[in-house]
C-alpha cells in the first residue's frame, strides 16, 4: 500500500513538472509571436541565432533596484553587451538553466566573457527580497545584478518588454509558482535591444550573437 502511495505521488510530481513545461513553453510561444508583431526594422538585419529586435520600440529600458536599493539602467553597462532574463528565485528549472546557460556562454567567450553581463528581473518581489536576490544571482556569477521594485513597478517593465508571468497557487499560500515568458533580451554595448533568445537555445548560440555584438562596438 505504501508502495503504491509513492508511486501515485511521483506520477502526480511527473505530470505537476510537465504541465509546467508545457506553460513556459507556450508563454515562450506567445512572447515570440508577439515580438514579432511589433520587433525589428527591416532597415537593419543581424545574422544573428536569436531573433533580431533592432529598432523594436518596447523594452527601452529596466527602471529598477538592484540589491544596495540603487535604481539601475541599461546605461549602467554601457561598454558590455547586457542580456536580460525575467524570473524568480524559487522557480524549479527554467530559471536556473538559463542562468547557467549565460554562464557557459562567458566561458565560451573566453576574455570577451567579462564583458558580457547578466541582470536577472524578479516577478516574485514578495519572496525575493534583495538580499536573496544578490545571493541566487551571484551564485551564478559575481558580476550578474538581481533587480527588484514593487509589484507595481515590476508590472510596468514586464509590459514594457512584452513578458507575461502568474502566480500559480500551491498547497499553501506560501508555496506558489510563477508561470513566466522565458526569454531572453540581448543589448548592444551602447544599450540597444538587438536580440531575442527562445528559453533553451543553448550557450553557444548566446556566446555567437555576443560575440557578433561587441564585434560591432570594436570595429
Amino acid at each position: 500500500m505504501e508502495k503504491k502511495s509513492r508511486r501515485s505521488a511521483l506520477v502526480r510530481e511527473g505530470v505537476k513538472e510537465k504541465m509546467m513545461h508545457r506553460r513556459q513553453w507556450a508563454l515562450s510561444a506567445a512572447a515570440i509571436a508577439g515580438l514579432s508583431l511589433l520587433g525589428c526594422d527591416s532597415q537593419s538585419s543581424l545574422p544573428v541565432e536569436g531573433m533580431d529586435l533592432t529598432g523594436a520600440e518596447h523594452g527601452k529600458d529596466f527602471a529598477l533596484f538592484d540589491a544596495q536599493g540603487q535604481q539601475r539602467s541599461v546605461k549602467d553597462f554601457a561598454g558590455s553587451v547586457v542580456v536580460v532574463f525575467f524570473g524568480y528565485t524559487q522557480c524549479p528549472d527554467v530559471c536556473p538553466t538559463t542562468l547557467q546557460e549565460l554562464v557557459e556562454a562567458k566561458a565560451l567567450l573566453g576574455p570577451l566573457g567579462e564583458r558580457l553581463k547578466g541582470v536577472f528581473i524578479t516577478v516574485d518581489p514578495e519572496r525575493d527580497t534583495p538580499e536573496v536576490l544578490q545571493a541566487y544571482t551571484q551564485a551564478f556569477s559575481p558580476d550578474f545584478v538581481g533587480l527588484s521594485g514593487t509589484p507595481d513597478q515590476i508590472a510596468e517593465v514586464a509590459r514594457s518588454f512584452k513578458v507575461f508571468y502568474k502566480k500559480v497557487p500551491g498547497s499553501t499560500p506560501n508555496s506558489y509558482t510563477i508561470d513566466h515568458s522565458a526569454g531572453m533580451y540581448m543589448y548592444d554595448t551602447q544599450g540597444q535591444l538587438r536580440v531575442y533568445h527562445r528559453y533553451g537555445q543553448g550557450a553557444q548560440a548566446l556566446a555567437t550573437d555576443a560575440k557578433l555584438l561587441l564585434g560591432l562596438a570594436d570595429k
